[in-house]
């Protein structure tokens, strides 16, 4: 066979009879299509992995200092700016905003356990607000001889109660997972006052959780024995510092659980100790727990006696301009309180400027002249 000419990859050849053919060759000069498209594919592939994930480890670094910053500034800065103010409805409301955005940042960084039970506890005093007002709506309709109304009052009251014991759980599981769980008997040692206020606050959702579980007749989760823990727990915090609110806490303790009170001791005698330090202090919280302890006790001219004490002392006393935010909420329960008074006895809330006042008070006698006698 002899080849006579090359021609895009064919020879053409002639055989020993002349005839002519052609025979198709592959020229090693050009390369398969397929093979480079799938080399720079797989090239590609490779460096987008990279660059993707050198992307995810960035975003990652910057989400945890972004997180960490927060968690800092929160507390060292929001918390106390917060407690400055007397704003109760701006606290609810950057509670329940907020409270998803923050504690989302323990997924790419540390729990903020401290941070949670602030925000969580804030939160729950908004859902037990809400649920003090369908009680009012229901009291009111009672008053009004509507028993439709009132049941459906009654039934958004235990709703609203459920969430905020479950917010308030929670609060308390942060405190444990970052203080310890009290139960053990062991008293954390504490950064600073703020640490210590925080430790506070969490000792209190405790007893909030379990109150607000019994009010909506429905299973949460929430221990029984967490009012006891919860006081025991308050002997780690200084009783003076903290305006008598740790002994408050303890004698109401006392004063609602059978067989909680230790032998020498009177638990109102204690809440009433307390309730001159909260006045003295500006943070008026113990009048709250004697008001609760007296409710609980069925005692009403207790509790008119010390919602009586607590609009004396803030007329005479002002805020504690550092605890602004707790002496505004404890002033707030105790109207709560007495509107439920108000609301049972008449059908409306206590008048506006009429705090420490009731339906029934006696007009004090007024002396007169007889202009006659002028005459």
């Amino acid at each position: 066979v002899r080849a006579v000419r090359l021609q895009q990859g064919c020879i053409r050849t002639k055989n020993a009879k002349g005839e002519e053919g052609m025979t198709h060759f592959r020229n090693p000069s050009r390369k398969s299509p397929f093979s480079a498209r799938l080399v720079r594919n797989l090239v590609a592939a490779f460096t987008a992995s990279l660059v993707l994930g050198g992307c995810s480890a960035v975003n990652h670094v910057m989400y945890k200092t972004t997180g960490d910053v927060m968690q800092g500034f929160s507390r060292d800065h929001t918390v106390p700016f917060l407690m400055e103010s007397n704003d109760l409805a701006m606290g609810c409301a950057m509670s329940e905003a907020t409270a998803p955005l923050l504690m989302s940042f323990g997924r790419v960084t540390n729990e903020p356990d401290q941070l949670a039970v602030m925000l969580y506890l804030s939160a729950g005093g908004c859902a037990e607000e809400e649920a003090r007002e369908h009680e009012l709506a229901a009291l009111a309709a009672l008053n009004a001889m509507n028993g439709n109304e009132a049941e459906d009052d009654m039934i958004q009251q235990k709703r609203a109660h459920s969430v905020a014991a479950r917010r308030y759980y929670k609060a308390w599981q942060h405190h444990n997972a970052h203080y310890g769980n009290p139960a053990d008997g062991e008293c954390p040692d504490f950064d600073d006052d703020m640490d210590e206020f925080i430790y506070m606050a969490g000792l209190l959702s405790g007893l909030q959780a379990l109150n607000a579980q019994i009010q909506s007749t429905s299973s949460i989760g929430v221990p029984a024995n967490v009012g006891s823990i919860a006081a025991r727990a308050t002997s780690c915090l200084d009783n003076e510092k903290w305006w008598g609110a740790p002994m408050a806490l303890r004698a109401t303790v006392w004063a609602m659980i059978p067989g909680a009170q230790p032998e020498g001791e009177n638990a109102f005698e204690r809440l009433a100790i307390a309730d001159d330090q909260g006045e003295v202090a500006g943070v008026r919280l113990p009048h709250v727990f004697h008001a609760i302890a007296a409710l609980n006790k069925g005692d009403e001219a207790m509790v008119r006696s010390v919602i009586r004490d607590h609009a004396e002392s803030i007329e005479t006393t002002p805020a504690n301009e550092q605890w602004r935010f707790v002496d505004a909420m404890a002033t707030d329960m105790i109207v709560a309180v007495s509107d439920r008074l108000w609301v049972e006895n008449t059908g409306h809330r206590t008048p506006m400027g009429q705090l420490g006042s009731f339906w029934d008070d006696q007009a004090e006698a007024v002396e007169t002249m007889d202009l006659d006698d002028l005459l």
